[in-house]
């Protein structure tokens, strides 16, 4: 994947977010997704070593468009920023965590786990996790973990800024209904959603074997999603 060349374009987009000067350089668009593309299936063979579920899939299976839906935004640039790829063993639009890669000039990150669960799912989760505290405890705070990902919901992320590292994107202030206040390990249960992420310098992407070098920081989050893709299972 020649990562330099996707980042370059990706910056000349976000200076020239207009339709007359990506058609005049629709090409190098095309050229860049191919590139992204073999990436993402570099990344997939990759991340197969260690899990299977997902070994059948391909870039197509996971990329995301790089035209944005701009029916209901303030926003009208009509392009992303970033390519992004979601790789996940039920396909990009299940409710299944998944490995989440983006590239966007100094914003390249990693993403791992459900991003996003219905009222039902995720109460489910904060059962099970209730449920069995020392394997979820076992999952998320052992060394590894904290290091690349963080505590929960210590870190942010949002349109303008993205903390090196965070363990939940949003959580409830207090416990969620149902759920004991004074409990040890509330923190997991004010949680909206199991999603990690840690970012990475542009050149990451650049240096030999960066497939196998991301996969190790994707292996790291694997318990903490298995745990709850168990419980989404259930309902998929």
């Amino acid at each position: 994947m020649d990562s330099k060349r996707i980042l370059a374009f990706l910056q000349a987009v976000a200076a020239n977010n207009n339709r007359p000067w990506f058609q005049a350089h629709k090409a190098e668009y095309e050229r860049c997704k191919q590139e992204f593309e073999v990436g993402v299936d570099e990344l997939i063979a990759a991340l197969a070593k260690f899990d299977s579920e997902i070994s059948h899939l391909t870039a197509k299976d996971c990329c995301y468009r790089f035209y944005r839906d701009t029916r209901f935004s303030e926003d009208k640039s009509p392009y992303k920023r970033h390519f992004g790829a979601y790789i996940c063993a039920h396909g990009k639009k299940s409710l299944r965590g998944g490995y989440y890669i983006h590239l966007q000039p100094g914003r390249c990150m990693i993403g791992v786990g459900a991003y996003w669960l219905p009222t039902h799912i995720l109460t489910s989760c904060r059962n099970e996790i209730m449920g069995n505290i020392d394997q979820w405890r076992a999952a998320v705070e052992n060394g590894e973990f904290v290091n690349c990902y963080g505590y929960p919901n210590e870190g942010h992320m949002d349109d303008e800024e993205v903390t090196d590292k965070g363990f939940g994107l949003s959580s409830l202030k207090t416990a969620p209904k149902g759920f004991p206040r004074d409990y040890a390990y509330v923190d997991y249960l004010k949680m909206k959603d199991y999603a990690c992420w840690h970012s990475l310098p542009d050149s990451f992407f650049a240096q030999p074997q960066w497939a196998e070098r991301l996969a190790d920081y994707y292996r790291v989050a694997k318990p903490m999603m298995d745990f709850v893709n168990a419980v989404i299972d259930d309902y998929e």
